[in-house]
């Protein structure tokens, strides 16, 4: 290369720099409010158990995202709000059926684009067979992801019952 292009070339090399000194920095990302997350969570959480308790299926699944997917133990996976709502609807019959949870917590990624629920559930429904009250305890695991409106909505949600307590075996 001669003398006068490999000044040319140096040339525009600092312009090239120099005008990218001289742009303004783009816009750092606002910090995360990951409490602001976890508070609107547990809040959608505690109104779906509301819902569910009041035995309003399609409130009860209007906190489901489009493609939601529930893990029930012994039960195929129901995908979809449609299988949800046909669910709901089922245990909506059962006017015994109420669950309770405690010990919520709810974790939010550091990115802010998902957020889990967890609790222990007691839930209290009829033996359609027996037509006797039975009571089931468990652990409730809630994946939550951002909606383009804005809202937290429920993509996937394990429900796992936990054994009854046994006696110690005897010596």
């Amino acid at each position: 290369m001669t003398n006068s292009k490999t000044v040319g070339v140096a040339m525009s090399i600092l312009v090239a720099g120099s005008l990218a000194a001289c742009s303004p920095p783009s816009p750092a990302k606002p910090a995360v409010d990951t409490a602001k997350i976890a508070a609107a969570v547990k809040a959608d959480a505690d109104q779906s158990v509301a819902d569910f308790n009041a035995h309003d299926a399609p409130k009860s699944v209007s906190h489901d995202a489009p493609g939601i997917v529930a893990m029930f133990h012994g039960a195929p996976n129901i995908v979809g709000m449609d299988s949800d709502l046909a669910m709901a609807k089922r245990q909506a019959t059962d006017l015994a059926s109420k669950v309770a949870v405690s010990d919520e917590t709810v974790d939010v990624a550091a990115a802010g684009d998902m957020a889990v629920y967890r609790a222990t559930y007691v839930y209290t429904s009829t033996d359609p067979k027996t037509k006797k009250p039975v009571t089931e305890t468990g652990n409730w695991l809630v994946g939550y992801k951002p909606q383009p409106d804005g809202t937290w909505k429920i993509v996937w949600d394990v429900i796992s019952d936990a054994p009854a307590a046994s006696a110690p075996a005897a010596k």
